[in-house]
């Protein structure tokens, strides 16, 4: 096995590299998807190596290893951007999906069938922004939990595998929230959320939040993943703004309760926009930024290196390892 990177884009579907950056590869219209699809999410499930699944504004795609093409899965997601996918850790048939404007479907059968949950978002914001759903994360501790973050709408919790929907806000400086982490330290969990105006920390189950400041000029974050060792490390991403004209990357080696910045070389051109982890190597990490550079860790963030190519607008990766 080896890991493969794959990154989603705006207007340049889905590229992909088995060498660490090396060498990149995008298979023509021809293999299945639109070479000027917009890609907002990846997702995929070790149960099943040889699929990946890609939300678009054309619908849900599925990837085919072997036979290297992408499959339209059709679906009522079918003409909405899909910007959130997610399988159960536990069940690879249950899935669970996230479009714009903000919804969420349900599948139990491995993509085949979709049901609407019933989970309110409203359509616009206050910035008369379309809301989307952006990340979906079933929960460590109890499987029966998934947590879900919208733009613009705050964090929602299901205890019942997505039947009925609890609204997280107490504490978020805003409804703006980028992203999710759910971790577990000792036998109770911790929430991480990345929000347009600073981390965000909850050791009460989402309860309550508190902010955590980052040292930098601006608050902005967008994404926040564990390192995949389990060991209470994250990283969060920072910028000023979408798509911004700096980003700076940052960890904690406490299950968030303080970071710090890591160095990576030379200079951003937008605000760091995605981190990649797996539990397959813990310690190879990719963060890219808004506008496409893609900066590699093999040592679970203590040196980095920028990737050669670039691939425009960025708006989601992913990495798993493949035969």
């Amino acid at each position: 096995m080896r890991p493969k990177f794959y990154v989603g884009t705006i207007g340049m579907s889905v590229w992909s590299t088995e060498d660490l950056g090396q060498t990149w590869s995008r298979p023509n219209s021809e293999y299945g998807l639109n070479n000027e699809s917009r890609v907002w999410a990846l997702a995929s499930h070790a149960a099943h190596p040889d699929h990946l699944l890609a939300g678009t504004d054309r619908g849900l795609y599925r990837w085919a290893e072997r036979e290297k093409r992408w499959q339209h899965l059709p679906s009522a997601m079918d003409g909405l951007n899909i910007w959130a996918l997610q399988h159960a850790p536990h069940d690879p048939a249950f899935i669970v999906a996230g479009v714009s404007p903000g919804a969420l479907y349900r599948s139990r059968d491995g993509a085949r069938s979709w049901q609407k949950l019933a989970l309110a978002i409203p359509e616009t914001c206050m910035f008369n922004l379309t809301s989307r759903v952006t990340q979906i994360v079933f929960d460590p501790i109890d499987r029966d939990t998934l947590w879900v973050s919208v733009e613009i709408d705050a964090i929602h919790r299901s205890t019942d595998g997505g039947d009925t929907w609890t609204r997280l806000a107490n504490g978020l400086a805003t409804d703006d929230v980028h992203g999710i982490a759910v971790i577990r330290e000792g036998d109770r969990r911790v929430v991480l959320a990345a929000v347009n105006r600073g981390v965000h920390r909850s050791e009460d189950d989402g309860a309550t939040f508190r902010i955590v400041p980052l040292p930098t000029p601006w608050q902005y974050t967008r994404a926040v993943a564990a390192k995949a060792s389990g060991d209470g490390t994250l990283f969060v991403t920072n910028g000023d703004g979408p798509p911004g004209s700096w980003g700076r990357l940052f960890r904690s080696r406490d299950y968030g309760r303080s970071w710090h910045e890591l160095e990576l070389p030379g200079e951003r051109n937008s605000t760091l926009w995605t981190i990649s982890v797996h539990p397959f190597d813990p310690e190879l990490v990719f963060v890219c930024s808004n506008l496409g550079q893609i900066y590699r860790s093999q040592d679970g963030g203590d040196r980095w290196v920028k990737l050669t190519r670039e691939l425009g607008e960025i708006r989601c990766a992913h990495w798993r390892p493949v035969a």
